[in-house]
């Protein structure tokens, strides 16, 4: 009888882990979509297609090399096929490969959107493969992984907390991002020679609007899935409240950047609510199984608040993000993890202050070495003439409107 529920509850976790990790999947077509609406449409072939492939890197490298580097004796190759039970574990190796490996290629997912339109299509692939087989594992290793920073410390000893990733998913793509923005440089065209700063609309608002929803469903698998379980009553209840929280704080998020954009602009400006919805999402993943619905909303609309300020100061100083990206996911991801110790007494803030310090100089720091190096091999941005006419026909050799794209725009 004992070992019929055990393998009526392996059975059930299992399968929860893989729909997560099926949702969370499903935020590629959502950052796919954002991000092609948000740029311009001689531009979108090629954001689509940077998607695409960071998808396959991504998974390729996370399996051959990065999941042994994160999790310490973890799964190679010829093991994830096996049908073994793990010590101590009530789901399928293969299943926790699966949801992990979907979490990396979302933080690759956020550098794409941010060094859009201007970078060379194979330049970024390359560091695709850098970040996901080596960069971003390594800090995992030092959260979800358990293991010492270097040997020096451990940051699940002190006190880091993050539920689901605002600070080794979210915050890490933000800092890989920042890191080519900085090298790359300014889209033509965006500031002016007195340093003023010059809209460039992105072509299709109605798709962004839907990557964002499709975003806003992934998030119940990111943060749902974390819970790693289902089969019992304590974990079914603790799902339903992340889930509870989860939508709570992205609601929060939408209703705060469309105040604050109301107040600063005086109009309800679309780009930046989806970009608060966004931010409700990151800010909340942190700590979502702590907080009352009432708490969450709040941490949620105070990430909204802070991405509308946050972007335009980034714009001030001639951080040129297309989408948003390092606003959403670094800024308001460290939002998210000072603000677990609010509800979570295991947590501090100094512990997340250390944890977030920690990832972030790691991930930057390698990314900027990364990012440097091929722009010596082989650079890292089209040139003027191929940004003008656009990197569609440059990299890939088709348009996605081609009865409406005027190489010009």
């Amino acid at each position: 009888m004992e070992n019929q529920i055990f393998e009526l509850q392996y059975a059930l976790d299992t399968f929860y882990f893989l729909v997560s990790g099926a949702f969370v999947m499903w935020m590629a077509a959502g950052f796919s979509m954002l991000e092609a609406g948000l740029v311009r449409a001689k531009n979108t072939t090629e954001i689509l297609t940077k998607n695409i492939m960071l998808f396959a890197i991504s998974c390729t490298l996370y399996m051959i090399v990065g999941y042994s580097v994160m999790y310490e004796g973890g799964i190679l190759l010829s093991d994830i096929i096996g049908d073994g039970v793990a010590d101590g574990s009530t789901y399928a190796p293969s299943a926790d490969f699966f949801f992990q490996v979907v979490f990396v290629a979302t933080a690759m997912s956020i550098v794409s959107g941010a060094v859009a339109e201007r970078m060379k299509l194979w330049s970024f692939a390359a560091f695709a493969v850098v970040m996901t087989g080596f960069i971003y594992p390594l800090q995992g290793s030092w959260t979800w992984g358990e293991q010492d920073v270097f040997g020096l410390f451990n940051l699940g000893e002190i006190g880091y907390s993050d539920f689901a990733g605002s600070g080794i998913v979210h915050m890490a793509g933000a800092a890989a991002a920042l890191a080519g923005v900085i090298l790359l440089g300014a889209r033509k065209g965006k500031y002016g020679p007195n340093g003023e700063v010059r809209p460039i609309p992105g072509a299709n608002l109605p798709l962004a609007t839907l990557g964002t929803f499709i975003l806003w469903l992934g998030w119940f698998g990111f943060n749902g899935g974390s819970v790693l379980a289902t089969a019992t009553v304590s974990d079914a209840n603790l799902v339903a409240v992340v889930f509870m929280n989860t939508n709570a704080a992205a609601a929060g998020g939408v209703l705060a950047a469309l105040a604050v954009s109301k107040l600063l602009f005086g109009k309800a400006d679309l780009t930046m609510i989806l970009n608060g919805a966004l931010a409700g999402l990151v800010a909340i993943t942190a700590g979502p199984d702590t907080p009352t619905p009432l708490v969450a909303t709040i941490i949620g609309a105070v990430g909204g608040a802070l991405v509308v300020f946050s972007i335009v100061f980034m714009d001030k100083v001639k951080i040129d993000d297309p989408v948003g990206a390092i606003s959403v996911h670094g800024v308001v991801g460290i939002w998210g993890l000072l603000a677990v110790p609010l509800t979570n007494s295991d947590a501090s803030f100094l512990a997340q202050i250390i944890g977030a310090v920690t990832l972030f100089v790691w991930v930057f720091v390698t990314s900027f070495i990364v990012w440097g190096l091929l722009r010596m091999i082989m650079g890292l941005r089209v040139t003027d003439e191929e940004e003008y006419k656009g990197v569609d026909l440059v990299e890939c050799g088709m348009e996605a409107y081609p009865e409406f794209t005027n190489n010009t725009n």
